[in-house]
């Protein structure tokens, strides 16, 4: 069955970097679109940063522009998340997710990975 898996989580003090990856096997990675998502205790799961299956163009949600970096290597079939100036407010779970639109669409989630700052 298809499998996304998140792994880099951890604890990190302000101002401290992460590097987060997301393993795919068994679907076509290099088709999907790529994205990372993140929720937080009490709120809504937010996209942080998603790219297209070539890795062409990335955007970023605001609060994570000019911190965070996506990366993807199909050859790998592993996308990344590189994050700097970590705040507080970016402590959540991290979920990788993998997107294909058409009929059905088919989307596929990872378990997440945790990411906590703090000093």
């Amino acid at each position: 069955q298809v499998q996304l898996v998140e792994s880099g989580g951890g604890l990190v003090q302000p101002g401290g970097s992460l590097r987060l990856s997301c393993a795919a096997s068994r679907f076509t990675f290099s088709t999907y679109t790529m994205s990372w998502y993140r929720q937080a205790p009490g709120k809504e799961r937010e996209l942080v940063a998603t790219t297209t299956p070539t890795g062409g163009t990335t955007n970023y949600a605001d609060s994570v522009k000019g911190r965070f970096t996506l990366s993807r290597d199909n050859a790998k079939s592993t996308m990344y998340l590189q994050m700097n100036s970590l705040k507080p407010e970016d402590t959540a779970v991290y979920y990788c997710n993998a997107l294909k639109r058409g009929t059905p669409i088919q989307r596929y989630w990872g378990q997440g990975t945790q990411v906590t700052v703090s000093s």
